[in-house]
């Protein structure tokens, strides 16, 4: 990876404590997270952050997983291969 690339924005999905869910969105904030989404009955919420930030989001206290977000690409539903 080269060095500019650890500065790029990726998408993660972080599972997070949902009895503190407004505390930790803050705290990922401050952490350099742009939230983009916030599902707080799951205890979920997604955003965009620089690659070299992941390790610091790990460490806020309430997360419980962060994943980076990806997208999966199906084949028609009249494709042969299913």
């Amino acid at each position: 990876m080269s060095e500019s690339s650890s500065f790029e924005p990726v998408g993660v999905i972080l599972a997070v404590d949902p009895d503190r869910f407004a505390e930790v969105v803050e705290a990922v904030r401050r952490a350099g997270l742009t939230v983009t989404g916030e599902q707080p009955i799951l205890g979920t919420l997604s955003g965009t952050i620089a690659e070299n930030r992941i390790q610091a989001l790990k460490k806020v206290v309430g997360v419980l997983a962060v994943d980076r977000d990806r997208t999966i690409l199906l084949p028609p539903p009249d494709s042969p291969i299913q």
